[in-house]
């Protein structure tokens, strides 16, 4: 019997965040990592969701409980009790618009033997955090899906032996020929094309062969290039504004959902950028807004521009 094949499989570490708030007295220790969030985006729009992943033996069994009764397959990821689980440190300033990282621990890399040979999904969502996915994953995965996306965060860290981060690793281009969708933030764009103009590092992108770039820009909202055209997508506003953490990985769980449902990239983009305006209204990868609020805030930031 031929394996189901899901919608949307997120492919990076599950981790264990420590989230420090200028709000809060004490850090929240929570699920965290893209695989997460971008398959909680995915549930929320009634997606079928898979997750690729490794994680060690501190794992919490309650994190993989709660991602299995959200319905998340994971039957892709593997527990090894001797290796550790990659660990963040997320600090944020006073008003929420600054954000120190440091590494606590780094899971084991995975690998093309990682992945059964007979999964597939309808679209794969390369997702690392801290260099865990190499090339030949990638290569490997390009033949099981029918749209390939990135978000090159986890490509683009080094770490120091304190574990604070800088991003200036060196990026294999290979990779770039294999995807159709990317994702980054501003400075991540900036950092991997070596531009310092944002249509001109868009442009290095599409260079390369990708046919869709998302570039998020935080509070500023997002620009959105497709088929020779850019669009501004204007941030959709929160109600209230407690932890930052995940919008990014939300937007493009949320695109990819809508994208495979062959709706314009305009609305997928309206519907990303609504659901981040909704995990960022919880701490962590607990708070996602009910799919007809979703579909609300998306509505209207999508008629707006429409009638710009």
């Amino acid at each position: 019997m031929a394996a189901q094949i899901c919608d949307i499989a997120v492919v990076g570490h599950l981790a264990i965040d420590t989230i420090i708030l200028p709000s809060r007295t004490k850090p929240f220790v929570i699920l965290g990592g893209a695989a997460a969030y971008t398959s909680f985006a995915a549930k929320s729009l009634d997606a079928t969701a898979s997750i690729i992943s490794k994680v060690g033996g501190n794992f919490p069994e309650a994190y993989l409980w709660w991602l299995g009764q959200e319905g998340i397959d994971l039957s892709v990821v593997t527990k090894s009790a001797n290796e550790p689980t990659t660990c963040f440190e997320l600090s944020y300033s006073k008003d929420l618009s600054e954000r120190t990282l440091k590494l606590k621990s780094k899971g084991p890399t995975l690998s093309p033997d990682d992945v059964p040979k007979d999964f597939r999904a309808k679209a794969i969502h390369i997702a690392p955090i801290a260099n865990e996915i190499p090339y030949e994953l990638v290569e490997c995965l390009k033949d099981r899906g029918d749209v390939l996306s990135l978000d090159p965060q986890g490509l683009l860290r080094n770490f120091d032996e304190e574990g604070n981060v800088t991003e200036n690793a060196s990026v294999d281009n290979q990779i770039f020929s294999l995807i159709n969708i990317y994702k980054s933030s501003q400075n991540e764009i900036y950092s991997l094309t070596g531009e310092s103009d944002l249509k001109h590092a868009i442009k290095a992108i599409h260079d390369v062969g990708v046919e869709t770039v998302i570039v998020t820009m935080g509070a500023k909202g997002s620009v959105l290039s497709v088929e020779g055209a850019q669009y501004n997508i204007e941030c959709c506003q929160p109600q209230v504004l407690v932890d930052p953490t995940g919008a990014g990985y939300v937007f493009i769980g949320s695109f990819l959902t809508e994208y495979l449902r062959q709706k314009e990239s305009l609305w997928c983009a309206s519907v990303g950028s609504a659901a981040a305006s909704c995990v960022v209204e919880g701490i962590g990868s607990t708070c996602f807004g009910k799919k007809e609020e979703i579909y609300r805030r998306a509505n209207s930031l999508y008629e707006k521009k429409l009638k710009q």
